[in-house]
């Protein structure tokens, strides 16, 4: 593939542009007139990338498919992002979050640049620049006049065939988690701290439960209501600067300027059979402007880390069990 093909200079402008961007957008964002989380960067920036990589490719190509202005157009995409991760621009979990709505809208980018080349044959570059240019200009609008911030509460219940008051004593003090006692999950996938343990200083309203992740993340939770064999409610009381920088990446992480759980709490009932209904809630608040976008992969985070815990104490509650009935 020699670099001077159209194919190539698609490709490496395409991705240029991105880095230009994600490096330009940072700049802006300390005057306070641009932000990496936002609707500007995360969806326009893709549409200008897709737009490139098909404007170029029509100079070549005088017909394409739409199938073809849609799957080329990831091209630089997918360069773009292995370059930002290798450069540690960003961290795994912000491009695994980023990547559909990348791919999504880089489509679109080269869909849009097939539209206007079947209407336009003179001055073809006008509109590649006034693509190129919109996130610039639309971002500092949006950073200083748009608030799309709102909170919202995941909720995730699994059955345990055991009584309250053995899945009541799992809840407060969690021990040191093995590995192997967590179910392989999404979150672990793309770069989440996995769990390590917790311990409360005391019980009752007011007593503190300290939360330890891997990669030195840890945090507090302060017990607002305390009701043995029912429920037990905590705020979340998160220091951003005291977690590892490494250790989630700073666009989410945890208690910080986009993204930050509030409130959570386990609640337990009984159901007909006697067995204990473990149910987990966690409320987040979410400060970025992504709406339905966002709201989906926090759903799916919080469920699948809600997942793993509820596991977690399912496992631990039934394990007498099974060992005192084999015992007999």
């Amino acid at each position: 593939m020699q670099i001077q093909s159209p194919k190539s200079i698609g490709i490496l402008l395409g991705t240029l542009y991105g880095i230009f961007m994600r490096l330009f957008v940072e700049l802006l964002d300390t005057y306070n007139l641009s932000s990496l989380v936002s609707i500007s960067f995360m969806f326009l920036v893709p549409v200008a990338i897709g737009y490139i990589r098909i404007h170029f490719e029509f100079k070549s190509s005088k017909t394409l498919t739409k199938r073809q202005m849609v799957t080329i157009a990831w091209q630089p995409i997918f360069v773009f992002l292995l370059v930002s991760v290798i450069t540690l621009l960003e961290g795994s979990i912000c491009v695994a979050m980023a990547l559909p709505a990348f791919m999504l809208f880089a489509s679109m980018g080269g869909l849009l640049a097939g539209f206007i080349k079947q209407r336009q044959t003179k001055n073809a570059n006008r509109p590649l620049l006034s693509i190129a240019l919109l996130p610039v200009l639309l971002s500092p609008i949006e950073v200083n006049y748009l608030n799309l911030s709102k909170t919202y509460e995941v909720t995730n219940s699994i059955i345990i065939e055991a009584p309250i008051n053995r899945v009541w004593q799992q809840l407060a003090n969690v021990s040191t988690i093995e590995p192997q006692e967590l179910p392989f999950s999404l979150t672990q996938l793309i770069g989440v701290p996995k769990p390590l343990e917790a311990n409360m200083n005391a019980t009752g309203v007011g007593a503190i439960r300290t939360s330890k992740w891997q990669k030195g993340v840890a945090f507090k939770e302060v017990i607002t209501d305390w009701q043995p064999n029912k429920q037990m409610l905590y705020r979340f009381e998160i220091d951003p600067d005291a977690i590892p920088d490494d250790a989630l990446d700073k666009h989410v992480k945890l208690g910080g300027e986009y993204f930050s759980p509030l409130y959570g709490g386990y609640a337990l009932s009984e159901d007909k059979s006697g067995n204990t209904i473990l149910t987990l809630k966690t409320t987040v608040q979410d400060n970025t402007n992504f709406g339905v976008y966002s709201r989906v992969w926090g759903e799916v985070i919080f469920q699948d880390f809600h997942y793993s815990l509820l596991t977690l104490m399912k496992n631990r509650s039934e394990k007498p069990l099974v060992a005192a009935i084999s015992h007999f």
